[in-house]
């Protein structure tokens, strides 16, 4: 059986896991199902959102399944008969009677330098816990979170301003090429796997609601850290005169400032934020209640008694 004929089954729900599919797809590898999060419904209205990997599946006439509880729910995806399952942010923990499944095992695509960095938010928590560099790391699937020996790896270095959004992009474009680069040896299961050092392990959980706020207590570069690695989305905030306002923008200045942590400022016709007796300019924002705008408008808006207010 050529390589490309072998039957894939693929596990992924946002645009991450929605790319990596599609440079399977696009390169002629032999997807035969997809297996993502249940719909979600949005909205005041409640509309049926589909997942950026069922969206595109279905595009390409793929067939889909959602189990709610894959632990429990993992027949369907055994009885796809794959020879592989690849997965990419699919969300859930893979029990272990489907890992042990296919023929050809269970492998995963993860955002980061494995052991460093394990969990759903290994991109966010890269920038916010200050890392200088990460990577993709295709490895095999184990019961353990993201635990299982690692197949291939590729390094990344991290911009001095660089946001979530603009790593994520990038992670995706490396993550694509490394799988590819790596099939045959996966498909032929003609590489030798190196075990992760338990001793190097972190941890990059899922983001909380209280990980959004903004601490202003922290140093000047761990808040910088912290809001440009929440860009652009859910995007970090803070309480400013009384109304919830997140931050969407940030680049750092040498502007300098004996105000208190977190004095809102107004600076270059725009805000800042003093933070270390220096001063993070803010260049959008989006104030509770309204859509994302530049801190100009806002100064001329909203924000025009801001001056001085300490951000809580």
């Amino acid at each position: 059986m050529n390589n490309k004929d072998k039957r894939i089954v693929f596990m992924g729900t946002p645009v991450f896991g929605r790319e990596i599919l599609r440079a399977l797809v696009d390169n002629g590898y032999n997807v035969v199902g997809v297996v993502t999060q249940p719909d979600k419904l949005t909205g005041r209205k409640q509309t049926v959102t589909f997942s950026e990997v069922k969206q595109y599946a279905l595009e390409k006439g793929i067939p889909v399944v959602q189990p709610i509880k894959i632990r429990h729910e993992y027949q369907q995806v055994i009885d796809m008969a794959a020879d592989l399952i690849i997965t990419c942010a699919y969300g859930q923990i893979i029990p272990d009677q489907l890992l042990a499944a296919p023929q050809l095992g269970c492998v995963n695509v993860h955002a980061s330098l494995l052991p460093k960095l394990r969990g759903g938010a290994p991109i966010q928590h890269a920038i916010i816990d200050g890392y200088q560099k990460t990577g993709i790391t295709i490895m095999e699937m184990a019961s353990r979170m993201d635990a299982g020996d690692i197949i291939s790896q590729c390094e990344l270095e991290i911009g001095v301003e660089e946001t979530y959004g603009s790593l994520h992009d990038r992670l995706i474009t490396a993550g694509q090429q490394l799988l590819l680069e790596t099939m045959d040896a996966i498909l032929n299961h003609s590489y030798q796997p190196i075990r992760q050092d338990e001793d190097q392990v972190t941890y990059g959980y899922n983001i909380s609601r209280e990980e959004e706020h903004i601490d202003f207590s922290r140093s000047y570069q761990q808040v910088f850290d912290q809001i440009r690695g929440l860009v652009p989305r859910p995007c970090a905030y803070a309480t400013i005169a009384g109304k919830k306002v997140k931050f969407c923008a940030v680049r750092k200045s040498e502007l300098n400032c004996e105000s208190e942590n977190g004095t809102i400022v107004f600076v270059e016709k725009g805000l800042g934020v003093v933070v270390d007796q220096r001063v993070i300019i803010i260049d959008a924002l989006q104030p509770e209640g309204k859509g994302v705008m530049s801190s100009r408008d806002c100064r001329n808006g909203a924000g025009r008694n801001w001056e001085g207010t300490v951000c809580q």
